[in-house]
């Protein structure tokens, strides 16, 4: 039975999918492609920074090379299976730019002959849009020393492609592939004068963007970490191609970069990479060090908190702490059931940690990824706090996104010369369990340990409630109980463990499952369990080095 909520964003979800499928096969005819013809630019007002397509591509050290392969054979499906996604063509990224110009040209002119009409998946907003990209970073390189007719035909190409961007983006739902649009439509702007209004559309579609998508703080509205990278990444590369363009960088750019960068450098963990919250899972951040590392924070730009997370740190150890509410049904397509769940790190190494989003795994892996039981902290009858949408018409259209939602507060940070944390309570449980949970966490300057205090609040109705708390471990560390049954030896090294205690309750050692990565691997969970039936409980545990 749809509420009206439910009811309206299947109604949107119905429309969009009929828009979408007419609009596919008006897309296959010859009248939409010669309508995607416009004026030819003549010429490059200046040639962008090829290597600022580092920032975006995903490939770094690779063992393939333009100049050692067939190019007559490139587009032959399946030939090159060392190349992932060939037709958005990031591995610009990767060319000997003094040896292989002339294969590169080839590999164009072949794709030119074979997919400059609509194809589906080659036209793929995502794909398309970096393909327009890498062949504006790459343009010099590109046309240098190229026939007229080439040239022609691959101005009128990159223009083809934008103009069908142009009519397509206000269609997309997804805010990934949404920014990765506005730049590519963007960049032809910059290059070529005749389409200098793809640029000014571009600049005020990025502001309208950035105020839909991003809170006050830079951190996008999703929650996600993995978003704020994303959309900072984009980000750097427009307003770098606008510097080389000798022009001025909006204000709204450069500040809500200052206040990504921020943010980025207030989540990055000591391995590089960033919490799992959200949607998170592993993603270096080399590309985007010299930002970091030349970004300037003052007092003011300091913050414990930044998109629903709490960050502390003391000493050789740290721990992040999900504290916020879920996002709204609109953005919370990798939305994850975890409410106060943490990740704690020691001497640079992470020992409690979620599981992480299985988006690179698979659909089953990212299914689980979402469950409460992934996470490190309360499940209540073994459910999830939030339940998500199941019908696929608005999956389609929306993505998983969350059908119910709930609040978190009492927020409550503790900073003194002693300890450095919070007390935050989540309400997920209470409509169905009549139960709350407030989590405490704190790291103790002068003992140099984590502890923490669980409390669950159940109403006297009579109902019993099975409550388990997990503790995931990072892969490769192991955890072996001890005698008195209440506490788990965690194994970190030949010569390095830590003690996890937890007062009055027996805890087990389970096998658990780890997502952040892009296979499945198993790892440890210290689990802590009971039942509950008219009464309040509070848990008091710690992590501190075995002596």
């Amino acid at each position: 039975m749809f509420g009206l909520k439910a009811a309206y964003y299947y109604l949107v979800a119905i429309q969009i999918t009929i828009i979408k499928f007419l609009k596919k096969i008006y897309f296959t005819t010859s009248h939409y492609n010669r309508s995607l013809k416009s004026k030819i630019p003549a010429q490059i007002l200046f040639p962008p920074n090829p290597f600022l397509l580092a920032l975006i591509s995903p490939y770094k050290k690779y063992s393939f090379k333009i100049s050692e392969i067939n190019v007559n054979d490139f587009w032959i499906e399946n030939a090159n299976k060392s190349i992932l996604d060939q037709h958005s063509f990031l591995w610009l990224n990767l060319i000997d730019r003094k040896i292989d110009r002339k294969n590169i040209q080839k590999i164009i002119y072949l794709w030119m002959l074979k997919y400059s009409s609509f194809k589906r998946k080659i036209w793929e907003n995502s794909t398309l849009s970096s393909r327009v990209i890498s062949w504006v970073l790459n343009i010099d390189i590109i046309i240098n020393n190229a026939t007229f007719d080439f040239k022609r035909n691959f101005f009128q190409n990159i223009i083809s492609q934008c103009n069908h961007l142009k009519r397509n983006i206000k269609f997309e739902k997804d805010p990934i592939k949404k920014i990765e649009m506005i730049v590519a439509l963007s960049l032809p702007g910059m290059v070529f004068k005749e389409y200098e209004d793809n640029f000014k559309s571009g600049v005020k579609q990025l502001e309208k963007f950035i105020n839909n998508y991003f809170d006050e703080e830079g951190f996008p509205l999703s929650r996600n970490p993995n978003d704020l990278i994303h959309f900072t990444k984009y980000m750097l590369l427009y307003s770098e191609c606008i510097r080389d363009a000798q022009s001025h960088v909006p204000d709204f750019l450069n500040d809500i970069i200052r206040k990504s960068l921020i943010c980025i450098k207030s989540i990055k963990t000591p391995n590089d990479h960033i919490p799992f919250f959200n949607g998170g899972y592993e993603s270096n951040l080399n590309n985007l060090e010299k930002y970091l590392d030349n970004l300037k924070i003052g007092k003011k730009d300091r913050r414990d908190t930044f998109g629903g997370i709490f960050y502390a740190k003391s000493k050789q150890q740290m721990f992040y702490f999900d504290i916020g509410s879920p996002p709204s049904k609109n953005h919370s397509k990798n939305y994850q059931s975890g409410p106060l769940s943490f990740e704690y790190f020691l001497e640079g190494e992470k020992i409690i940690t979620n599981c992480g989003f299985g988006k690179n795994i698979s659909q089953k892996a990212e299914l689980i990824s979402r469950l409460t039981a992934s996470q490190s902290t309360l499940t209540i009858n073994d459910t999830s706090v939030t339940k998500f949408e199941r019908n696929k018409v608005i999956n389609r259209v929306f993505g998983n996104s969350i059908k119910n939602t709930f609040k978190t507060s009492e927020l409550n940070i503790k900073n003194d010369k002693n300890l450095v944390g919070c007390s935050v309570v989540h309400h997920g449980y209470e409509r169905n369990f009549s139960c709350k949970h407030k989590r405490e966490i704190y790291l103790d300057h002068q003992s140099n340990k984590l502890f923490g205090i669980d409390h669950v609040f159940k109403k006297k109705d009579g109902i019993p409630v099975r409550y388990v708390f997990r503790f995931h471990l990072s892969p490769g560390l192991t955890a072996v109980k001890t005698r008195g049954g209440n506490s788990a030896l965690i194994q970190i090294s030949k010569n390095k463990s830590l003690i996890f205690t937890i007062k009055g309750e027996n805890i087990e050692i389970e096998k658990s499952i780890y997502l952040g990565g892009k296979k499945i691997l198993e790892n440890t969970c210290i689990s802590v369990s009971g039942n509950l039936v008219n009464q309040d409980k509070s848990f008091a545990w710690e992590i501190k080095k075995k002596i």
